[in-house]
C-alpha cells in the first residue's frame, strides 16, 4: 500500500468527491462565495478570471483533487503553494480605502464553508444516500483541508449544526454588489471560442442554472431573483445526477487531471470510490 493521503479511502470525502455532481456543486459554491463583498473583491482585484475562466476552474478542481486523492506530500505542497500566493495578495475597499489581505481568516473561512456546504448540499439533494452522521463526518474531515489553506481547524465548523450557525452569523455581511453581479453574468456567459458558443448555450447554461437554483433562499433574495420551487429543483438535481452517473466512472475519470486513477494505481483496486460504500 502506498501513502493514502490526508483523507484515505475510508473517508466520506474519498467517495463523495468522485461523484460527477461535484461540478454542479462547484458552480453553486462560486455563486455563494460571490455574495461576500470582501471575499469576491479579493478575486476581482487580483485575477483576470474572465480571460482565464476555464484555467481558473481547472486549477481549483486540481487543488481539490490533489488534497483528496494525492499523497500527503502532494497535498501539503499544494496547500503551501496556495498559502504563499494568498499571502502576497491585497484588495482595496473602494468605499473606505482600506487595504486588506485576501488571506484574512474570516475570508478564508467563508470560502471554505461555501464550498463544503455546496458539495454536501448538492450531493445529498441529487440522490447520494448520505446519513446525517456521514454528513457530519464529511464536514469534520474537511477541517484538514481548511488547515492547508491557512485556517485553524479548531475555528472551522465540524458538523451540520456548527455550519448552520456559521451561515446564520455571517449573513449580515453578505450583499450582492457590482462584483457579485459580474460573477453572476460571467457564470451564465463565460467567454469561449465562437465555435463553442452553441455548446455553451446548450450545456454550460444548464449547469449554471441548476447550480444557481440550488442556492439557499437568502442567496436568491440577495441576487434579486425569485427562488424556484424547492421540489422542482430537487427533481432536476436528481435527474441530472442519475444521468451523469450513468456515464461509466472509468470514462469520467480519464479526463485530466486523473487524480482518482492515479490514487487507485497507488493504493490498489480496493481504493476505488463507489457510492455503495456509503452504506457501510
Amino acid at each position: 500500500m502506498g501513502d493514502p493521503g490526508l483523507f484515505t479511502p475510508q473517508s466520506v470525502t474519498w467517495q463523495l468527491h468522485a461523484d460527477p455532481m461535484m461540478w454542479v456543486a462547484g458552480v453553486r459554491a462560486l455563486y455563494l462565495q460571490a455574495l461576500h463583498p470582501r471575499a469576491v473583491r479579493g478575486v476581482m482585484q487580483n485575477s483576470d478570471f474572465r480571460r482565464d475562466a476555464w484555467g481558473r476552474l481547472m486549477r481549483t478542481a486540481n487543488f481539490v483533487g490533489t488534497i483528496t486523492y494525492g499523497t500527503t506530500e502532494a497535498a501539503e505542497r499544494a496547500g503551501a503553494k496556495v498559502r504563499k500566493i494568498h499571502s502576497m495578495l491585497r484588495a482595496t475597499d473602494p468605499d473606505t480605502g482600506e487595504v486588506y489581505g485576501v488571506d484574512e481568516p474570516g475570508l478564508l473561512l467563508w470560502v471554505h464553508c461555501a464550498e463544503i456546504d455546496s458539495y454536501l448540499h448538492v450531493a445529498r439533494r441529487s440522490g447520494i444516500p448520505l446519513t446525517d452522521a456521514q454528513a457530519d463526518r464529511y464536514i469534520d474531515e474537511h477541517r484538514a483541508g481548511a488547515r492547508l489553506v491557512g485556517l485553524d481547524p479548531d475555528a472551522v465548523p465540524a458538523n451540520r449544526a456548527e455550519m448552520a450557525a456559521y451561515f446564520e452569523k455571517v449573513r449580515p455581511e453578505l450583499a450582492c454588489g457590482a462584483e457579485a453581479r459580474a460573477v453572476d453574468d460571467f457564470l451564465l456567459r463565460p467567454p469561449t471560442h465562437p465555435l463553442l458558443v452553441p455548446a455553451r448555450e446548450l450545456l454550460w447554461r444548464r449547469v449554471a442554472h441548476l447550480a444557481y437554483a440550488a442556492l439557499p433562499p437568502y442567496a436568491h433574495e440577495l441576487y434579486g431573483r425569485p427562488a424556484p420551487e424547492p421540489a422542482t429543483v430537487t427533481r432536476r438535481l436528481r435527474a441530472t445526477g442519475t444521468l451523469l452517473r450513468c456515464i461509466p466512472a472509468r470514462l469520467r475519470w480519464q479526463l485530466p487531471p486523473k487524480h482518482i486513477l492515479r490514487a487507485m494505481d497507488r493504493l490498489g483496486p480496493g481504493s476505488r470510490p463507489a457510492p455503495y460504500k456509503f452504506g457501510r
